[in-house]
This record gives structure tokens, sequence and C-alpha cells, in this order.
């Protein structure tokens, strides 16, 4: 079968590297042709474009980039007729896979879409498109089964969420083995985790250095994003006494007592980990504004909403400072609130349906088509 997979982001890169995986084991001969990243080309197949060239946050950034999406959309409908797929997978980013679901259901091909776009949290009307041109869902939150069956009255697959897999199946390297092989000491470790885009890490990783010289007993490290070059991250490690690996956020988590986290998956797999953590979140001041009156929820962590209560602490906007930045760190080292996230943790692991997300979702839609 021939398999046309659009992934824009580093965690869809990640989550649809695994789902290729899978579909391999159900389909001997699935060929691969994808937008997406570097671990979607170690499984195999044609890489048409890079998610590194894609992403556009917040609202004024995507309307200074229409002129380049309008062309990458193009290009994709271009591509995909050329290729002629069994099926198209859309791996989340909705405002770009939308549209090719729509073009792609006139041209009729199957249209396949796992993990959902946010519907539940802004532009819900995107449900009529989903049920027009969506021919299979694969959700991984547990909530959202109830939102798109009970509320709208569309049938979904729950699949579990994939982050568990993932953790679960990676080999760890010992605690001691990576502190003697990044040169950290045996202070305890706060990960730093200030997303994935430029304009994200540089708005969130000042705030985030600020505190660190009030927690001299501890040593910090960032977590480089996949899709950055180390040389980005070099003016801040100039001004500051910390630490810098890339690509071994998986690693760093293991051995760390705390984080401080950009709001998005990296809150989720943090938890998943175990790792006491504070989100964080600062945007643009214009996109913010916009954001505040078409978004409906009460948290903006994966974790909060899942279990639909404050399980950790979250400082949005004008909240994310040094001053409340270094209260908030100070609770999640305190031993008593450490026991209390801890135990929320673990049933957090449970409310997101167990293991085989990727397998699950590749036999169902191998099974659908063949």
């Amino acid at each position: 079968m021939k398999y046309y997979i659009i992934a824009g982001e580093a965690s869809g890169d990640l989550h649809a590297a695994n789902l290729m995986k899978s579909l391999l084991v159900e389909d001997t001969n699935a060929n691969f042709r994808f937008w997406g990243g570097d671990l979607m080309q170690k499984v195999g197949g044609t890489l048409v474009k890079h998610y590194r060239d894609l992403a556009f946050m917040g609202f004024l950034e995507v309307i200074m980039n229409l002129r380049t999406i309008t062309k990458n959309l193009a290009f994709c409908k271009k591509d995909i007729a050329s290729y002629n797929p069994d099926v198209i997978i859309y791996v989340d980013y909705p405002g770009f896979n939308l549209r090719i679901a729509q073009w792609a259901r006139v041209k009729g091909y199957k249209n396949h879409y796992y993990i959902s776009p946010q519907i539940w949290a802004w532009k819900e009307n995107r449900i009529k498109a989903i049920k027009r041109d969506v021919d299979a869902m694969y959700v991984i939150l547990p909530f959202e089964k109830e939102f798109y069956e009970e509320k709208h009255n569309f049938p979904v697959h729950f699949v579990g969420h994939p982050l568990i897999d993932e953790i679960i199946s990676r080999n760890p390297i010992s605690p001691q083995d990576f502190r003697t092989q990044n040169n950290l000491d045996d202070r305890p470790i706060i990960a730093l985790l200030p997303g994935s885009r430029k304009q994200e890490i540089q708005k969130m990783l000042e705030i985030m250095l600020s505190v660190t010289p009030d927690f001299k007993e501890y040593q910090f490290v960032i977590g480089g994003a996949p899709s950055q070059d180390q040389e980005f991250y070099e003016p801040f490690l100039q001004k500051n006494r910390v630490h810098l690996l890339m690509n071994q956020t998986y690693n760093l988590l293991d051995v760390s007592y705390a984080a401080l986290v950009t709001s998005g998956t990296a809150t989720l797999e943090t938890a998943l980990f175990k790792v006491p953590e504070v989100v964080c979140y600062k945007g643009g001041k214009i996109s913010y504004e916009i954001a505040k009156r078409v978004i409906k929820l009460n948290y903006i962590s994966l974790v909060n909403l899942i279990m639909n209560k404050e399980v950790v602490k979250e400082l949005i906007q004008s909240e994310f400072n040094t001053k409340t930045l270094k209260t908030a760190l100070t609770s999640i080292l305190q031993e008593e609130n450490r026991k209390t996230l801890f135990n929320s943790y673990y049933e957090l692991e449970k409310n997101l349906g167990g293991r085989g997300a990727s397998d699950k979702t590749a036999k169902l839609i191998f099974n659908s088509i063949s």
C-alpha cells in the first residue's frame, strides 16, 4: 500500500514515525511519502518537506507567512496527485491538514486523521469539516472520545497515548553514565524545556534562566530542541552558567529532580517521567490577547486538561515572571508537594489508556483500506 503522511511539528514527527513502524508490521510492502522530520526519515520512505520549514507560531506569524503557506498547500496537492496514495494520514497540524483533507475528499482519496486537532479548545466549528472530509479519526486523549461521540455524534477510535509506548520502550542510560558523559556534577538537576520554535524559546528561556542564581544547590540543564542548531542557544549559555544538551530530552528527564516546561506535549512527557514541573507560557501580546478570547479552556497544560484539575502549576503571560517562577519552583522542590504530584501522575497515566497506540492505529488503518 502507498501511504502519504503529513506531520507539521516535532511531536507529529515522533508519533508519525512510530505509526510508520507499526504500519510496516501490518503491511510489509508499505511505501511512505511524507511531510515530517528526521525520525520519519529514519523509518524510510521519501521526505517531501521538513517540519522546520512549516511551523509558524501565533496569529501574526501565520498572517505574515500566508504566501508561503499557500504555496505549500498547492505543492502538497500536486504531490499527492502525482503519488496517488491508497490513504492519506494526517497527524494533528489542523490549519494545513484540514485544507488538504477537503481537497482530497473531492478527489476521492481516503482521509485518516491520527491525533485530533484540539477543536475542543478552539475552532470547534471545524467539526463540520472533519465530519465531511475525514473517514476515520484516531484520538489519543480520553475526553476526546466523549467530545466527538456524545457532543457531535461522530464516531472515533480512542487508541491511547503514543507517548506511553515511546517512554516505556526506550533504553535509558544509567544516571551516573549520563552525568559523566555530559560533564554534569552530582547536584540535583532542574531541566529547562523552553519549546521548539525560535520565537518561543527566546521568550521562555530568558525568564527561566533568571531564577538560576537563587538555586545554586541545583544545576540547570537546557533540553535543546531537535529542530534547532546548537549555535542558536549559545547567547544564553554565555550569559548563564548552565548546560545545554541537544537531542537528549528523555535521558535528561530520566535524571531530573524538577523541570520548567513550556506548555505543549512536553508537559505530558515530563509528567509521564514523574518529574515535578512548572508549566510556563508567554506569547506575543497581540497573539495572546486574540487567543484568550477564542480558546475555551480552564487550563493550558495537557496534564491539567486530562485530569480536569490543577495538578501542575501554570504560569501564563504576565504571571510568568522571575518572582512567580521562583515561588512555584520552590514549591515543587518541597517533599510534601512532590508526594502529592507523584500520586496525581500515576492517576494520569492510568487515564491515558495503556500501551499500544501506534499498533492499534496501524491495524485499524490497514484493515480499513486492504
